[in-house]
């Protein structure tokens, strides 16, 4: 980062302002005690007028600077209105300023430590900013162990403390709005996205078991699939097929000062009934995102349960997203998807108890759009620009045909 244009440094030599000296009238200024400078003309007291009040500077002194003169109580700072007195000060045009000032309206500051971004070894403001929040911090927090919103992404500020998870996730404040803490509370969730399938006429016949669970059982569930396609550092979500043992979420954890504390936890035998044993998202996640790791995984589900078989990563994963990205569109914008005619019933049905979303929500269920969208990875990037593209063109039904008859999307 450069400095503004027309910006320049100053200094202020013993009596001098600026980049010209500090004058007295006739008889004030012994000319053998201070070097020719600058190109202060001497006038009539009454000549000088200060470019500051406007008045008569008369007897005295006074400031000449660009071609004006101030009484040096009005050779004031732009920004904060005070005398410049330092001998050092910053100008942007004809403007000046403290250079404390002028570092403060110029400067940018780290949203992590609260204090100015420091220059690097080429004298450069280098900063981190976030693609979609545009949070800006020191290169420094992303290796200091600087806590991370599991859900959002922002970093913890200074000085607002994030809620730690008990398996080491943290959750800030804004997420832990409408965090969804347990099985109990996410079913009215999982019933509407059910709903949202089937006004897209894609029913899902099957009641297939749906569990929140920890971090951990959700790994383990995953070693124990026999195939699956996963690219992400952490899972939080997966369509279950084998049998198996997971430990489910019971009670949500209480508060206890900036942890949450006393999940009580309850092992569940899942046996196979059809081609989808069970449906598990990780706990302590925003509505918003529950949703959009269910319907996700729901779509894998519908996929196996309607006989098709053996698609490529890029192909499953790409059509799964687009329902995710489907599902949240027509939550924070009601109406805007021609593609799921069923939207505002999904919406009015699986809106939280508090009665709608807050902007809050809806700011997040834009990010959660924004991170699907600009995925970086082959499979779940992608795969959704592609099977997005072929849905905007051919429709979802004539998409999901040709996947059935052919393995891949229209082109």
């Amino acid at each position: 980062m450069g400095k503004p244009n027309g910006y320049n440094e100053c200094r202020r030599d013993n009596n001098y302002g600026g980049a010209l000296p500090r004058g007295a009238d006739n008889g004030g200024l012994n000319p053998s005690k201070y070097p020719p400078c600058g190109t202060l003309q001497c006038h009539p007291a009454g000549y000088r007028v200060c470019a500051g009040c406007h008045l008569e500077i008369g007897y005295g002194n006074y400031l000449g600077f660009m071609g004006a003169y101030f009484h040096p109580n009005c050779f004031c700072c732009r920004s904060c209105g005070y005398p410049i007195t330092e001998h050092e000060f910053s100008l942007s045009g004809r403007d000046t300023y403290h250079k404390t000032c002028f570092k403060e309206l110029t400067h940018p500051k780290c949203e992590v430590c609260l204090q100015f971004i420091p220059t690097n070894a080429a004298s450069l403001i280098e900063y981190r900013c976030h693609p979609f929040w545009s949070q800006k911090y020191c290169p420094s927090h992303e290796h200091d162990n600087t806590a991370r919103c599991c859900s959002c992404e922002r970093l913890e500020s200074w000085n607002v403390r994030y809620y730690s998870l008990e398996d080491g996730r943290s959750l800030c404040l804004e997420c832990m709005e409408s965090a969804i803490m347990d099985t109990g509370d996410c079913q009215p969730l999982y019933h509407a996205i059910r709903d949202f399938y089937e006004g897209m006429n894609m029913k899902l016949d099957q009641q297939i078991p749906m569990l929140l669970v920890e971090r951990q059982a959700l790994n383990e569930a995953i070693v124990g699939e026999k195939n699956g396609y996963r690219h992400m550092p952490e899972i939080r979500g997966l369509c279950l097929c084998e049998e198996q043992t997971v430990s489910s979420i019971l009670k949500r954890p209480r508060i206890g000062g900036r942890h949450l504390i006393g999940m009580r936890t309850r092992p569940q035998k899942l046996t196979r009934k059809c081609e989808v044993t069970a449906i598990l998202v990780l706990y302590g996640l925003p509505r918003l995102l529950t949703g959009a790791i269910l319907t996700h995984e729901l779509m894998h589900g519908w996929l196996r349960l309607k006989g098709y078989r053996n698609l490529n990563p890029e192909v499953e994963e790409g059509i799964c997203q687009v329902l995710s990205y489907m599902w949240v569109e027509s939550e924070v914008l009601p109406g805007s998807s021609s593609r799921a005619s069923t939207s505002a019933a999904s919406s009015s049905s699986s809106s939280s108890k508090k009665g709608g979303k807050s902007n809050v929500e809806n700011k997040l269920g834009e990010f959660f759009i924004h991170q699907i969208a600009h995925d970086a990875s082959p499979a779940y990037g992608g795969g959704f620009r592609a099977a997005n593209t072929a849905v905007n063109k051919y429709g979802l039904r004539q998409t999901l045909d040709h996947i059935r008859l052919t393995g891949n999307f229209p082109l």
